[in-house]
């Protein structure tokens, strides 16, 4: 894994759940329980408060050396510093990205449970690949299902493998030995006290020290 890539748990916010009042305390728990990778997912917020939101969260995730992500908005990523983007099949192009934020930017795209469509990611150059969704999902009730046998299909690509979509340190485990390098986590992660966030943090952890050989805490 390059880039600042490692195994373990990547934490994704939602306006709902880590509202703005609360979201760098929200994320800032996720760190310290132990999350590899954060991306900043709002869809709905006005442009200068989804700036503001992105630098704090940048400036937060780079004082502890984790990767912070920006949902589908390159441009965002750039003027905030970002490390890169993550983008759907019906968003911004992988290439698209690339030309806007560089060759040393992460990159992931959403493979659903097509294993074409990983090709087609890795051919246009990403950085990872997102598979899911495994679980019924709060956050993404209508994507559609994929079984965990796409994780183990989609090992020959020898790109890290994330795994999304209802996922909770019930069923992490699962995920992990199926082939995932990451778990991206919104509600299985994110709601309740900052404590409750932390712990849950530190369980996902804990799954990944006992089961991904490559794991290790980023700080």
């Amino acid at each position: 894994m390059t880039k600042g890539l490692r195994p373990g748990l990547y934490g994704i916010t939602d306006s709902t759940l880590t509202p703005p009042d609360r979201l760098l305390g929200s994320v800032e728990a996720a760190l310290r329980g132990g999350a590899v990778m954060i991306q900043y997912r709002e869809k709905q917020a006005p442009l200068a408060e989804k700036l503001a939101q992105a630098r704090s969260l940048q400036s937060l995730c780079n004082t502890v050396g984790v990767p912070l992500l920006i949902n589908d908005d390159p441009e965002l990523a750039k003027r905030v510093g970002a490390a890169g983007v993550h983008v759907g099949q019906g968003d911004t192009s992988v290439n698209e990205a690339r030309r806007i934020l560089g060759e040393q930017a992460i990159i992931g795209i959403t493979c659903h449970a097509d294993l074409a469509l990983a090709r087609s990611g890795v051919d246009q150059g990403a950085d990872y690949l997102a598979f899911g969704r495994f679980f019924n999902s709060s956050t993404k009730p209508g994507a559609p299902a994929a079984s965990l046998s796409v994780l183990t299909e989609a090992r020959h690509f020898e790109l890290p493998l994330t795994a999304i979509g209802g996922v909770t340190t019930d069923n992490g485990e699962d995920l992990i030995l199926a082939g995932a390098d990451m778990l991206a986590v919104v509600g299985g992660l994110f709601g309740g006290s900052d404590e409750d966030i932390e712990r849950r943090a530190r369980r996902f952890a804990r799954i990944f020290q006992d089961h991904h050989p490559l794991f290790s805490l980023p700080h």
